[in-house]
């Protein structure tokens, strides 16, 4: 988190984390696609033949609150190959929260157990301490054969203290949801600690709505808790 009070600025970064081909960039460009084009920011990407992002790509999503702070969102992925640890980790710097976006397939659960024992080792490496950061898990490619069931996904919540988000990427499918409850966990952490909604005036619930009521959320199950703006 930056806090810039003499610029009266807020920016959270919320980073898309784990294995090659998992939808980490589907779900930004889909995010990207659906927010009004006044509020998002230009989405960078780099493909290689190695890896669909070789660096990372950046969405800044911004508004400004009512006690006149500049808030930013800024969403980042890591790079899925192995190869490419030291850029994962140099991604993670300063992180706010993550979305670990797993695949689904039981056959997948090794690659996914691996990228989540390596998520832990890039922050204690950079000085992060795992349990202080919040993570949201998406278990992506729900609609592909070997896919874990919902009654699985119950019980990988129940089980563990991350959120657990199922979703079918490529459909939009799960992705507003995930960033949901990972803007979510990084506010209630932050205002934890750094008491945001008393010193810069803006709540969780002013924080989320901030947001969400500047992106397209048909179909979605958001889309009752945040009405579009009425015009004037």
């Amino acid at each position: 988190m930056q806090l810039n009070h003499a610029q009266r600025e807020l920016t959270l970064k919320i980073v898309y984390y784990g294995p090659g081909l998992s939808g980490k960039t589907t779900n930004l460009r889909f995010i990207h696609s659906r927010a009004r084009p006044e509020v998002r920011g230009r989405l960078l990407s780099v493909e290689t033949h190695e890896d669909r992002t070789l660096f990372f790509d950046l969405l800044p999503v911004f508004f400004t609150s009512s006690s006149g702070f500049k808030v930013k969102l800024k969403l980042f992925t890591v790079p899925g190959q192995v190869i490419h640890d030291a850029t994962r980790r140099v991604v993670l710097q300063n992180a706010d929260a993550v979305a670990f976006i797993a695949d689904s397939r039981r056959s997948a659960t090794e690659e996914n157990n691996a990228y989540w024992r390596m998520l832990q080792a890039n922050m204690r490496e950079i000085g992060l301490e795992p349990s202080q950061v919040p993570v949201v898990i998406q278990f992506n490619k729900q609609d592909l054969p070997d896919a874990r069931t919902e009654e699985e996904l119950d019980e990988a919540r129940r089980k563990g203290a991350q959120p657990v988000v199922g979703a079918v990427a490529l459909r939009g499918e799960g992705v507003m949801e995930t960033l949901h409850a990972v803007a979510q966990s990084a506010w209630r952490h932050l205002d934890e600690r750094m008491r945001l909604a008393r010193n810069i005036g803006l709540t969780e619930k002013g924080f989320l709505t901030h947001i969400f009521q500047q992106m397209e959320l048909r179909g979605t199950t958001l889309e009752s808790l945040y009405p579009p703006e009425k015009p004037g």
